[in-house]
């Protein structure tokens, strides 16, 4: 669905899109956030009944994601050592390939945000992970801006919400299995 979003979009001018960079978050004490004007936002929360440790590690081994996401079809962490600020990741996900991901702040096991152009789409993703009575809540949200999603708002907001309600439900099954 993705890729025939993008390419009925193709034909709409590039319009003018912000990015989150490394030095923003470099210069920044403050959480960095989604673009709250983008016209298309996601949140989203899971339970997971993990330890926390175990919950970041996956989430932040960029490598693995194709082993337990099945929409991710390739993810390469281009910056050796551990995901930390500055860190550049390339990764294929729903038809959008080449996506180039810098990560603009990461406060180990409690957030981390990443983002990027691709294909005319600039995304700003947040996570953050807290300690409860029950589990880790895990909470995500995710900003989409750019040509192709003005040229299909509904749609687009669709794509979005299935692929982080996905992206939740996977990370529970796998943080949770023995």
């Amino acid at each position: 669905m993705l890729a025939t979003l993008l390419a009925k979009a193709a034909a709409v001018p590039a319009a003018l899109v912000m990015t989150v960079t490394p030095a923003a978050a470099h210069h920044s004490t403050g959480p960095v956030g989604i673009d709250p004007d983008a016209p298309v936002i996601t949140r989203d929360d899971v339970v997971v009944h993990a330890p926390l440790s175990r919950i970041w590690k996956i989430q932040t081994d960029v490598a693995s994601w194709p082993s337990w996401q099945p929409d991710v079809t390739e993810a390469v962490k281009l910056t050796p050592g551990p995901l930390r600020e500055g860190s550049v990741f390339r990764w294929s996900v729903n038809g959008l390939t080449d996506i180039t991901s810098t990560v603009a702040q990461s406060w180990p096991e409690r957030r981390i945000v990443w983002g990027g152009p691709a294909q005319g789409i600039t995304a700003v993703h947040v996570w953050t992970f807290q300690r409860e009575r029950d589990g880790v809540h895990v909470h995500t949200e995710e900003s989409w801006a750019g040509a192709p999603v003005e040229a299909d708002i509904p749609a687009m907001q669709q794509v979005l919400d299935a692929s982080l309600s996905a992206w939740l439900h996977n990370l529970k099954t796998r943080a949770e299995r023995p």
